[in-house]
Protein backbone atom coordinates (compact mmCIF):
# COMPACT_ATOMS: atom_id res chain seq x y z
CA UNK A 1 0.00 0.00 0.00
CA UNK A 2 2.67 2.57 0.91
CA UNK A 3 4.20 1.81 -2.88
CA UNK A 4 0.68 2.94 -4.06
CA UNK A 5 0.74 6.00 -1.54
CA UNK A 6 4.16 6.80 -3.60
CA UNK A 7 2.54 6.72 -6.87
CA UNK A 8 -0.41 8.77 -6.25
CA UNK A 9 1.74 11.90 -4.95
CA UNK A 10 4.49 11.54 -7.75
CA UNK A 11 1.22 11.85 -10.20
CA UNK A 12 0.39 15.14 -7.84
CA UNK A 13 4.21 16.42 -8.28
CA UNK A 14 3.97 15.17 -12.46
CA UNK A 15 0.77 17.69 -12.78
CA UNK A 16 3.12 20.67 -10.91
CA UNK A 17 5.51 20.32 -13.26
CA UNK A 18 3.19 20.16 -16.39
CA UNK A 19 1.07 23.11 -14.99
CA UNK A 20 4.72 25.02 -14.28
CA UNK A 21 5.83 24.38 -17.93
CA UNK A 22 3.08 25.26 -19.39
CA UNK A 23 3.90 29.18 -19.52
CA UNK A 24 7.95 28.19 -20.64
CA UNK A 25 6.83 25.91 -23.40
CA UNK A 26 3.88 27.97 -24.78
CA UNK A 27 5.80 31.33 -24.00
CA UNK A 28 6.47 31.48 -28.43
CA UNK A 29 2.28 31.75 -28.59
CA UNK A 30 1.61 33.49 -25.86
CA UNK A 31 4.10 36.37 -27.37
CA UNK A 32 2.06 36.97 -30.27
CA UNK A 33 -1.43 38.41 -28.30
CA UNK A 34 0.85 39.07 -25.17
CA UNK A 35 4.53 40.91 -26.48
CA UNK A 36 7.51 39.74 -23.87
CA UNK A 37 10.64 40.56 -23.50
CA UNK A 38 13.37 38.49 -21.73
CA UNK A 39 13.14 40.73 -18.83
CA UNK A 40 9.07 40.31 -18.53
CA UNK A 41 9.96 36.90 -18.99
CA UNK A 42 11.84 36.68 -15.91
CA UNK A 43 8.94 38.77 -13.68
CA UNK A 44 6.41 36.09 -14.70
CA UNK A 45 9.01 32.84 -13.46
CA UNK A 46 9.71 35.37 -9.94
CA UNK A 47 6.05 35.93 -9.50
CA UNK A 48 5.25 32.47 -9.39
CA UNK A 49 8.63 31.40 -7.25
CA UNK A 50 7.82 34.83 -4.46
CA UNK A 51 4.20 32.88 -3.75
CA UNK A 52 5.72 29.57 -4.29
CA UNK A 53 8.21 30.58 -1.24
CA UNK A 54 6.11 31.97 0.68
CA UNK A 55 3.82 28.94 0.61
CA UNK A 56 6.29 26.47 0.44
CA UNK A 57 7.04 27.47 3.79
CA UNK A 58 3.05 27.67 4.58
CA UNK A 59 2.29 25.09 2.63
CA UNK A 60 3.98 22.92 4.80
CA UNK A 61 2.62 24.13 8.11
CA UNK A 62 -0.92 23.93 6.57
CA UNK A 63 -0.07 19.92 6.04
CA UNK A 64 1.26 19.79 9.72
CA UNK A 65 -1.78 20.92 10.71
CA UNK A 66 -4.75 19.40 8.80
CA UNK A 67 -2.63 16.23 8.24
CA UNK A 68 -1.24 14.92 4.70
CA UNK A 69 -4.61 13.77 3.20
CA UNK A 70 -6.81 17.36 3.92
CA UNK A 71 -3.95 19.24 3.39
CA UNK A 72 -3.06 18.20 -0.44
CA UNK A 73 -6.37 18.05 -0.89
CA UNK A 74 -6.61 21.55 -0.39
CA UNK A 75 -3.22 22.53 -2.12
CA UNK A 76 -4.49 20.56 -5.04
CA UNK A 77 -7.72 22.47 -5.67
CA UNK A 78 -6.44 26.11 -5.51
CA UNK A 79 -3.70 25.19 -7.77
CA UNK A 80 -5.56 23.57 -10.42
CA UNK A 81 -7.96 26.30 -10.85
CA UNK A 82 -5.25 29.18 -10.58
CA UNK A 83 -3.90 26.71 -14.08
CA UNK A 84 -6.69 27.21 -15.55
CA UNK A 85 -7.25 31.02 -14.62
CA UNK A 86 -4.40 31.91 -17.22
CA UNK A 87 -6.15 31.14 -19.60
CA UNK A 88 -8.47 34.37 -19.44
CA UNK A 89 -5.47 36.40 -19.35
CA UNK A 90 -5.64 39.50 -21.99
CA UNK A 91 -2.34 41.52 -20.66
CA UNK A 92 1.11 40.95 -18.79
CA UNK A 93 -0.97 41.85 -15.43
CA UNK A 94 -3.28 39.45 -15.69
CA UNK A 95 -0.43 36.70 -16.80
CA UNK A 96 1.20 37.84 -13.81
CA UNK A 97 -1.76 37.52 -11.30
CA UNK A 98 -2.43 33.71 -12.79
CA UNK A 99 1.29 32.84 -12.27
CA UNK A 100 1.42 34.30 -8.64
CA UNK A 101 -1.67 32.32 -8.08
CA UNK A 102 0.15 29.37 -9.02
CA UNK A 103 3.11 29.70 -7.43
CA UNK A 104 0.80 30.00 -4.22
CA UNK A 105 -1.10 26.96 -4.78
CA UNK A 106 1.69 24.77 -5.91
CA UNK A 107 3.70 26.15 -2.48
CA UNK A 108 2.62 22.94 -0.49
CA UNK A 109 2.91 20.12 -3.27
CA UNK A 110 6.84 18.95 -1.67
CA UNK A 111 6.37 19.60 1.96
CA UNK A 112 2.93 17.32 2.05
CA UNK A 113 4.91 15.06 -0.17
CA UNK A 114 7.74 14.77 2.59
CA UNK A 115 5.48 14.27 5.27
CA UNK A 116 4.04 11.74 3.09
CA UNK A 117 7.07 10.02 3.38
CA UNK A 118 7.89 10.31 6.70
CA UNK A 119 4.43 8.80 7.52
CA UNK A 120 4.13 5.90 5.37
CA UNK A 121 8.79 4.66 4.73
CA UNK A 122 10.57 3.10 7.11
CA UNK A 123 14.26 5.03 7.27
CA UNK A 124 15.77 2.75 4.84
CA UNK A 125 12.72 3.30 2.20
CA UNK A 126 12.69 6.85 2.41
CA UNK A 127 15.12 7.49 -0.20
CA UNK A 128 13.40 5.06 -2.78
CA UNK A 129 10.29 6.65 -1.95
CA UNK A 130 11.28 10.21 -2.65
CA UNK A 131 13.22 9.37 -5.57
CA UNK A 132 9.45 7.86 -6.75
CA UNK A 133 8.02 10.85 -5.95
CA UNK A 134 10.47 13.13 -7.27
CA UNK A 135 10.47 11.39 -10.47
CA UNK A 136 7.02 12.97 -10.90
CA UNK A 137 8.66 15.88 -11.66
CA UNK A 138 10.36 14.40 -14.45
CA UNK A 139 6.93 12.81 -16.08
CA UNK A 140 5.07 16.30 -15.81
CA UNK A 141 7.82 18.02 -17.75
CA UNK A 142 8.58 15.25 -20.34
CA UNK A 143 4.80 15.06 -21.19
CA UNK A 144 4.50 19.22 -21.46
CA UNK A 145 6.45 20.00 -24.97
CA UNK A 146 4.69 17.19 -27.12
CA UNK A 147 1.50 17.63 -25.03
CA UNK A 148 1.30 21.44 -25.69
CA UNK A 149 2.76 21.23 -29.47
CA UNK A 150 -0.26 18.65 -30.08
CA UNK A 151 -2.61 21.00 -28.16
CA UNK A 152 -1.01 24.05 -30.09
CA UNK A 153 -1.74 22.13 -33.69
CA UNK A 154 -5.72 22.02 -32.71
CA UNK A 155 -6.16 24.87 -30.74
CA UNK A 156 -4.96 28.11 -29.35
CA UNK A 157 -2.59 28.59 -26.34
CA UNK A 158 -5.64 28.88 -23.76
CA UNK A 159 -6.79 25.69 -24.11
CA UNK A 160 -2.93 24.43 -22.40
CA UNK A 161 -3.69 26.08 -19.19
CA UNK A 162 -7.27 24.53 -18.90
CA UNK A 163 -6.53 21.43 -19.79
CA UNK A 164 -3.59 21.30 -16.94
CA UNK A 165 -6.01 22.34 -14.63
CA UNK A 166 -8.93 19.97 -15.04
CA UNK A 167 -6.50 16.90 -14.96
CA UNK A 168 -5.61 18.63 -11.42
CA UNK A 169 -9.09 18.38 -10.33
CA UNK A 170 -9.24 14.36 -11.66
CA UNK A 171 -6.41 14.25 -9.45
CA UNK A 172 -8.25 15.10 -6.45
CA UNK A 173 -10.72 12.47 -6.90
CA UNK A 174 -8.20 9.74 -7.21
CA UNK A 175 -6.50 11.29 -4.01
CA UNK A 176 -10.05 11.18 -2.03
CA UNK A 177 -9.74 7.50 -2.51
CA UNK A 178 -6.61 6.82 -0.71
CA UNK A 179 -6.04 5.46 2.65
CA UNK A 180 -5.15 7.70 6.03
CA UNK A 181 -1.54 6.85 6.58
CA UNK A 182 -0.82 4.32 9.88
CA UNK A 183 0.29 5.40 13.18
CA UNK A 184 3.60 3.55 13.63
CA UNK A 185 4.51 2.64 17.43
CA UNK A 186 7.58 5.48 16.94
CA UNK A 187 5.40 8.15 15.67
CA UNK A 188 3.17 7.13 18.60
CA UNK A 189 5.77 7.26 21.16
CA UNK A 190 6.82 10.54 19.33
CA UNK A 191 3.33 11.95 20.05
CA UNK A 192 3.60 12.41 24.10
CA UNK A 193 6.23 14.79 23.08
CA UNK A 194 6.82 16.25 19.90
CA UNK A 195 3.37 16.44 18.19
CA UNK A 196 2.06 18.17 21.01
CA UNK A 197 4.19 20.83 20.48
CA UNK A 198 3.91 23.64 17.82
CA UNK A 199 7.24 24.69 17.03
CA UNK A 200 7.22 28.19 15.48
CA UNK A 201 9.86 29.01 12.11
CA UNK A 202 11.36 30.83 14.71
CA UNK A 203 12.62 28.28 17.14
CA UNK A 204 13.58 26.08 13.21
CA UNK A 205 15.68 28.45 12.01
CA UNK A 206 17.57 28.91 15.14
CA UNK A 207 18.96 24.88 14.40
CA UNK A 208 22.11 24.28 12.09
CA UNK A 209 20.78 22.08 10.13
CA UNK A 210 18.07 23.84 8.99
CA UNK A 211 19.60 26.95 8.43
CA UNK A 212 22.46 24.35 6.09
CA UNK A 213 19.46 22.73 4.22
CA UNK A 214 18.40 26.24 3.19
CA UNK A 215 21.52 27.64 2.26
CA UNK A 216 22.02 24.67 -0.30
CA UNK A 217 18.62 24.42 -1.36
CA UNK A 218 18.97 27.98 -2.45
CA UNK A 219 21.99 27.33 -4.62
CA UNK A 220 21.07 24.52 -5.97
CA UNK A 221 17.51 25.60 -6.88
CA UNK A 222 18.81 29.23 -8.20
CA UNK A 223 20.44 26.41 -11.07
CA UNK A 224 17.68 24.46 -11.27
CA UNK A 225 15.19 27.16 -11.59
CA UNK A 226 17.15 28.69 -14.61
CA UNK A 227 17.21 25.03 -16.35
CA UNK A 228 13.67 24.20 -16.02
CA UNK A 229 12.10 27.60 -17.24
CA UNK A 230 14.91 28.97 -19.37
CA UNK A 231 15.90 25.56 -21.57
CA UNK A 232 12.76 26.13 -23.85
CA UNK A 233 13.45 29.86 -24.46
CA UNK A 234 17.19 28.82 -24.60
CA UNK A 235 16.51 26.72 -27.15
CA UNK A 236 14.37 29.51 -29.10
CA UNK A 237 16.39 32.26 -28.95
CA UNK A 238 20.11 30.86 -28.92
CA UNK A 239 19.75 27.48 -31.16
CA UNK A 240 16.52 28.91 -33.77
CA UNK A 241 14.39 25.80 -32.53
CA UNK A 242 10.40 26.50 -33.24
CA UNK A 243 7.72 25.49 -31.47
CA UNK A 244 8.18 21.49 -32.94
CA UNK A 245 11.45 21.18 -32.54
CA UNK A 246 10.96 22.03 -28.72
CA UNK A 247 8.53 19.31 -28.86
CA UNK A 248 10.69 16.76 -30.09
CA UNK A 249 13.73 17.40 -27.97
CA UNK A 250 13.04 19.54 -24.46
CA UNK A 251 11.62 16.45 -23.32
CA UNK A 252 15.07 14.51 -23.22
CA UNK A 253 16.77 16.41 -20.22
CA UNK A 254 13.63 15.45 -18.29
CA UNK A 255 13.78 11.73 -18.87
CA UNK A 256 17.26 11.73 -17.68
CA UNK A 257 15.65 14.20 -14.52
CA UNK A 258 13.51 11.24 -14.03
CA UNK A 259 16.21 8.37 -14.07
CA UNK A 260 18.41 10.98 -11.94
CA UNK A 261 15.49 10.99 -9.15
CA UNK A 262 15.39 7.29 -9.06
CA UNK A 263 19.33 6.30 -8.95
CA UNK A 264 19.77 8.83 -6.67
CA UNK A 265 16.84 7.53 -4.07
CA UNK A 266 17.80 3.87 -4.67
CA UNK A 267 21.69 3.91 -4.50
CA UNK A 268 21.23 6.13 -1.15
CA UNK A 269 18.50 3.32 -0.12
CA UNK A 270 21.33 0.40 -1.23
CA UNK A 271 24.22 1.47 0.54
CA UNK A 272 21.45 1.66 4.00
CA UNK A 273 20.98 -1.81 3.15
CA UNK A 274 24.36 -2.51 2.96
CA UNK A 275 24.77 -1.45 6.41
CA UNK A 276 26.31 1.99 5.65
CA UNK A 277 25.27 4.50 7.61
CA UNK A 278 22.80 7.02 6.49
CA UNK A 279 24.84 10.25 6.83
CA UNK A 280 27.05 8.47 4.65
CA UNK A 281 24.27 7.37 1.88
CA UNK A 282 22.89 10.38 1.73
CA UNK A 283 26.27 12.32 1.37
CA UNK A 284 27.56 9.91 -1.17
CA UNK A 285 24.68 10.51 -3.43
CA UNK A 286 24.71 14.26 -2.88
CA UNK A 287 28.30 14.50 -3.95
CA UNK A 288 28.23 12.02 -6.72
CA UNK A 289 25.40 14.03 -7.90
CA UNK A 290 27.22 17.52 -7.53
CA UNK A 291 30.03 16.63 -9.34
CA UNK A 292 27.95 16.35 -12.38
CA UNK A 293 26.81 19.86 -12.28
CA UNK A 294 29.81 21.95 -13.83
CA UNK A 295 29.17 20.03 -16.91
CA UNK A 296 26.99 22.53 -17.65
CA UNK A 297 29.32 25.34 -18.26
CA UNK A 298 29.57 23.62 -21.76
CA UNK A 299 26.25 24.24 -23.28
CA UNK A 300 26.70 27.71 -25.08
CA UNK A 301 30.24 26.07 -26.54
CA UNK A 302 29.12 22.90 -28.10
CA UNK A 303 26.98 22.12 -31.17
CA UNK A 304 23.33 21.55 -30.43
CA UNK A 305 23.46 17.96 -29.87
CA UNK A 306 25.85 17.87 -27.48
CA UNK A 307 24.41 20.86 -25.33
CA UNK A 308 21.31 18.68 -25.28
CA UNK A 309 23.28 15.89 -23.85
CA UNK A 310 25.01 18.09 -21.23
CA UNK A 311 21.79 19.12 -20.33
CA UNK A 312 20.35 15.33 -20.05
CA UNK A 313 23.58 15.12 -17.61
CA UNK A 314 22.54 18.33 -15.42
CA UNK A 315 19.22 17.45 -15.26
CA UNK A 316 20.29 13.79 -14.10
CA UNK A 317 22.44 15.15 -11.02
CA UNK A 318 20.11 17.80 -10.26
CA UNK A 319 17.08 15.44 -9.77
CA UNK A 320 18.92 12.98 -7.90
CA UNK A 321 20.71 15.61 -5.65
CA UNK A 322 16.99 17.25 -5.15
CA UNK A 323 15.94 13.79 -4.04
CA UNK A 324 18.68 13.10 -1.35
CA UNK A 325 18.00 17.16 -0.24
CA UNK A 326 14.32 17.04 0.49
CA UNK A 327 14.22 13.28 2.73
CA UNK A 328 16.96 14.71 5.02
CA UNK A 329 14.15 16.81 6.97
CA UNK A 330 12.28 13.06 7.59
CA UNK A 331 15.84 11.81 8.63
CA UNK A 332 16.34 14.49 10.72
CA UNK A 333 13.33 16.31 12.37
CA UNK A 334 10.61 14.45 14.41
CA UNK A 335 7.11 13.90 12.31
CA UNK A 336 5.62 17.00 13.87
CA UNK A 337 7.46 19.69 12.22
CA UNK A 338 8.80 17.40 9.16
CA UNK A 339 6.55 19.70 6.84
CA UNK A 340 7.41 23.03 8.38
CA UNK A 341 11.15 22.53 7.76
CA UNK A 342 10.78 20.99 4.47
CA UNK A 343 8.70 23.73 3.79
CA UNK A 344 11.40 26.46 4.95
CA UNK A 345 13.95 24.59 2.72
CA UNK A 346 12.23 24.62 -0.26
CA UNK A 347 11.71 28.26 0.64
CA UNK A 348 15.21 29.10 0.62
CA UNK A 349 15.35 26.98 -2.82
CA UNK A 350 12.35 29.68 -4.81
CA UNK A 351 14.00 32.14 -3.39
CA UNK A 352 17.02 31.43 -4.57
CA UNK A 353 15.01 30.51 -8.23
CA UNK A 354 13.86 34.54 -8.02
CA UNK A 355 17.32 35.89 -7.72
CA UNK A 356 19.01 34.19 -10.26
CA UNK A 357 16.22 34.34 -12.74
CA UNK A 358 16.22 37.79 -12.26
CA UNK A 359 19.82 38.12 -12.36
CA UNK A 360 19.88 35.69 -15.59
CA UNK A 361 17.00 38.20 -17.30
CA UNK A 362 19.34 41.03 -16.31
CA UNK A 363 22.45 39.43 -17.97
CA UNK A 364 20.86 38.32 -20.86
CA UNK A 365 19.18 42.07 -21.64
CA UNK A 366 22.48 43.99 -21.20
CA UNK A 367 24.61 42.07 -23.51
CA UNK A 368 26.45 39.65 -21.15
CA UNK A 369 24.98 36.44 -23.24
CA UNK A 370 24.41 32.82 -22.12
CA UNK A 371 27.96 31.95 -21.48
CA UNK A 372 28.31 34.04 -18.38
CA UNK A 373 25.13 32.60 -16.73
CA UNK A 374 25.85 28.82 -17.48
CA UNK A 375 29.45 29.94 -15.75
CA UNK A 376 27.27 30.68 -12.71
CA UNK A 377 24.72 27.91 -12.39
CA UNK A 378 27.28 25.37 -12.86
CA UNK A 379 29.11 26.05 -9.65
CA UNK A 380 26.04 26.44 -7.33
CA UNK A 381 25.48 23.34 -6.59
CA UNK A 382 29.70 22.17 -5.77
CA UNK A 383 29.53 24.84 -2.91
CA UNK A 384 25.68 24.07 -1.98
CA UNK A 385 27.45 20.57 -1.21
CA UNK A 386 29.86 22.10 0.68
CA UNK A 387 27.85 23.89 2.66
CA UNK A 388 25.50 20.83 4.00
CA UNK A 389 29.18 18.28 5.10
CA UNK A 390 29.57 21.84 7.10
CA UNK A 391 25.67 22.26 8.85
CA UNK A 392 24.86 18.41 8.93
CA UNK A 393 28.18 16.99 10.15
CA UNK A 394 25.76 13.80 11.17
CA UNK A 395 22.80 12.57 10.40
CA UNK A 396 20.73 11.45 12.63
CA UNK A 397 17.14 12.14 14.72
CA UNK A 398 17.18 15.43 16.95
CA UNK A 399 15.61 15.68 20.14
CA UNK A 400 13.87 19.37 19.56
CA UNK A 401 12.58 21.17 22.89
CA UNK A 402 10.51 24.07 23.34
CA UNK A 403 12.77 25.48 26.22
CA UNK A 404 16.03 23.92 25.44
CA UNK A 405 18.81 23.36 22.97
CA UNK A 406 18.32 20.56 21.01
CA UNK A 407 20.66 17.43 20.70
CA UNK A 408 21.23 14.64 18.33
CA UNK A 409 19.69 11.16 19.30
CA UNK A 410 21.64 8.71 20.28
Amino acid sequence: MRWRIAIIVSAAIAISYLDRQTLPVAVKAISRDIPLSNEMFSTLQSAFLFAYAFMYAGGGKIVDRLGTRRGLTVIMVFWSVACASHALATGFAMLMISRFLLGMGEGGGFPAATRAVSEWFPTGERATAMGIINAGTAVGAVAAPPLIALILGFANWRWIFLASGALGLLWVAWWRRAPEAPLTNSQASQGDSNATQRFPWARLMLIRETWGLVTAKFLSDAAWYFYLFWLPKYLYDARGFDIKSVGLFAWMPHVAAGIGCLVGGTLSSYLVSRHFSVGFARKFALGASAVLMPAAILVPHVQVTWAIAIFCVAYFGQQSWSTLVMVLPADLFPQSVVGSVAGLVGFGGAVGGIVFGQLAGYLLDHGFGYSTVFQIAGSLHVVAFAIILIAVPVVLPLKLSLHSNYEVAS
